[in-house]
């Protein structure tokens, strides 16, 4: 059963977009139009704001909202050596955009599924990094999901819950924020075209603010039940220090809960 993704984030304010085969497409042709039609809609801030919000005052502070790099569907431009299952279960994935897109897309997020880790860093929506004592939180527009990755704790639990977004702790090499995410369902795809994952899966990150406006998330993907090495990739995002999140909702428009 597909739901209607009723959006009044950064694309097109208030409206619903039909998921089968036209949501993955044209998120990507309107994600452009709709980052302006954003800019135009967030408060406007006042020069003070902005000057304060120019100021960097560390190497560190990754804090502010900023935007994924545009036209990204996948992590590495190079295939990842995939196990036999898991080869035939890419080969047969629906995935709405990309080199093998298809009408009638089968992608988990079609169902408002969570997209989950790594796939989040991917979505074209904003987030917002906060940093507090004892972790650092990465709020997404699309969704409302959520990312907590605790600074205070150097081990994840030794009984973890699997769960959509994992369990991430991290610690800072240098000016860069290493992210250790563990703990993942295998409900989800790892990017945009449908590359699958067990529940082995092992996500590390080392994020850094490569200048003031730019930031640069470096992936490793560990999942030994479905690929047969780890494998890298990297994802770009620019800073829009005039932007705000705005709320973008994943709603039913037919009969059922949604999972």
């Amino acid at each position: 059963m597909f739901r209607g993704c009723e959006v009044t984030g950064n694309l097109n304010a208030h409206s619903v977009i039909n998921p089968r085969g036209r949501w993955l497409r044209a998120i990507f042709t309107v994600v452009t139009a709709g980052s302006l039609a954003a800019a135009a809609a967030t408060q406007n801030l006042s020069s003070h704001d902005v000057s304060k919000a120019d100021a960097i005052s560390s190497p560190r502070d990754l804090s502010g909202v900023w935007m994924e790099r545009q036209n990204v569907v996948t992590f590495s431009s190079t295939e990842p050596p995939l196990q036999p299952w898991a080869a035939e279960k890419y080969l047969n994935a629906k995935p709405g955009y990309g080199p093998r897109a298809t009408p009638d897309s089968q992608d988990p997020i079609l169902s408002c599924l969570p997209p989950g880790v790594p796939r989040i860093m991917l979505i074209p929506f904003p987030m917002q990094i906060v940093q507090i004592p004892g972790e650092v939180i990465l709020l997404f527009e699309y969704d409302h999901s959520i990312r907590h990755v605790y600074l205070d704790r150097r081990e994840h639990p030794k009984e973890l819950d699997q769960t959509w977004m994992g369990d991430s702790i991290g610690r800072w090499e240098g000016n860069t924020l290493v992210v250790d995410t563990t703990g993942l369902n295998d409900k989800t795809w790892l990017d945009q075209v449908g590359h699958p994952h067990s529940d082995a899966l092992h996500v590390v990150e080392r994020i850094r603010r490569v200048d003031r406006d730019t930031l640069q998330d470096d992936l490793t993907i560990d999942d030994p039940k479905a690929y047969k090495t780890p494998w890298t990739g990297q994802q770009i995002f620019k800073r829009k220090p005039t932007w705000h999140l705005l709320e973008y909702v994943c709603s039913e428009n037919a009969a059922g809960a949604r999972k």
